[in-house]
């Protein structure tokens, strides 16, 4: 099999990233990532991979350049509403049995899927009896998420989207508008633990009730997606709920038969 000095550049750069950094994007998809890079090399000024991997080698503030285009948050407040929808309707009546409650929210990139998981639970009753863990590898989308601060032209999708997933209030009550940004409420996230996590080289952390991780899978390759499917099935208590991005499936892993739907269609699992 012959590859391509742009596939073999790629391997290596994600060798050296690895060995440097400790950052493991080595099972990520080659399409997404080939793409990611090339518009690194456009925007970074370098005229090759090669160059960059140089670069990000004896450069540690290049690298946390690149690791933002590695790492591009697509992500909205209350995406896929009706996948909120159905955790009102499926999991929250079983959550509600618990004295209290530990939901991971894996790849939370800048905190919009964290908020709307917060505002559901208030809505709920269920926030204040709640431990949220909030991972991500990238650690100035953290930053951003610890901030809470939203850009406001967004209120508008993420007040349409959060109705849609059933929302009993008034979106927005739930922040402060000032200089064209939106800061959310801070005792949302009082309960909230914004931490650094991999899903590709750290272990499970805590027993937990609910995984939400969300347009993650999508970037990784089979042997990373096993790898994560089997975080989620470890850290899961017995019987705990597991929801995915609505493009991500459990068919044809080695985990199909460990977990049972509980809305297919809107990539909601149950541990059995």
């Amino acid at each position: 099999m012959v590859h391509s000095d742009t596939e073999i550049e790629l391997k290596m750069l994600m060798e050296a990233i690895y060995m440097k950094y400790s950052y493991d994007f080595r099972d990520y998809t080659g399409a997404s990532q080939k793409r990611r890079v090339l518009h690194a090399l456009r925007e970074m000024d370098c005229s090759s991979i090669s160059a960059l991997q140089a670069r990000i080698i004896h450069e540690p503030a290049a690298f946390s350049q690149l690791l933002q285009y590695l790492t591009v948050p697509v992500t909205s407040m209350f995406r896929d509403p009706t996948y909120y929808a159905a955790i009102r309707e499926h999991v929250v009546p079983v959550l509600r049995t618990y004295p209290s409650l530990k939901i991971w929210v894996a790849g939370c990139s800048t905190g919009e899927e964290v908020y709307s998981m917060a505002i559901l639970l208030k809505e709920e009753g269920l926030l204040e009896r709640s431990m949220i863990y909030a991972t991500d590898i990238n650690p100035q989308s953290l930053e951003k998420a610890r901030k809470g601060v939203f850009p406001l032209d967004a209120m508008r999708d993420y007040t349409q989207n959060y109705q849609a997933a059933g929302g009993t209030r008034s979106f927005s009550e739930y922040y402060t508008a000032a200089y064209n940004a939106a800061l959310f409420d801070s005792t949302l996230c009082d309960n909230v633990t914004f931490a650094d996590h991999s899903l590709a080289t750290d272990a499970v952390f805590a027993e937990t009730h609910l995984i939400s991780c969300r347009n993650v899978m999508i970037y990784f390759k089979k042997k990373l997606q096993e790898r994560a499917l089997g975080l989620f099935h470890e850290s899961l208590c017995h019987r705990g709920f597991l929801g995915l991005g609505s493009k991500e499936s459990l068919d044809f892993s080695v985990y199909t038969s460990r977990f049972e739907p509980v809305v297919k269609r809107e990539r909601l699992f149950r541990k059995r």
